[in-house]
């Protein structure tokens, strides 16, 4: 199986409604300049994420994430202008994983490699050839 490394290179972009210092750096960004703010760049961010190319979910948990700054990780951005799908596509992946895992079960196969590795890149973090094996549940969990 083949998996496409040549993904959307993602960011955030705003106007700048006035002119505006960064710090001591003697740099302005000028009213009317857009700022383009590369997500990548932003959730492998050492500082706010060691190791950041090591696949750690715990990372995410509750206690982590008050650990470092909010803006640190925007998926879906951040204030007004936000990903207006936001909610609808967080809610439609877990209803689809939660009909995966009520119906299967899932294996690793022998090929996948353990630890993953991943393809680098300016975009999404994409692991190489994850092969699972989907057993039918016996006792199918019922959702409500």
């Amino acid at each position: 199986m083949s998996t496409n490394t040549s993904t959307s290179y993602c960011r955030l972009e705003r106007l700048a409604e006035a002119d505006f210092k960064l710090g001591d750096t003697g740099i302005t960004i000028p009213k009317g300049m857009i700022v383009s703010i590369p997500n990548y760049a932003l959730h492998h961010d050492p500082k706010q994420f060691p190791d950041p190319e090591k696949f750690d979910p715990d990372r995410f948990t509750a206690e982590e994430r008050a650990k470092r700054d909010p803006y640190a990780y925007l998926p879906f951005g951040a204030g007004p202008r936000n990903c207006v799908g936001m909610r609808f596509a967080l809610m439609e992946i877990k209803i689809c994983l939660a009909c995966t895992v009520s119906h299967f079960e899932m294996l690793r196969c022998s090929e996948t490699k353990v630890p993953l590795e991943f393809h680098l890149g300016p975009g999404l973090l994409i692991p190489k050839g994850i092969n699972l094996k989907l057993k039918s549940r016996e006792d199918k969990i019922l959702l409500k």
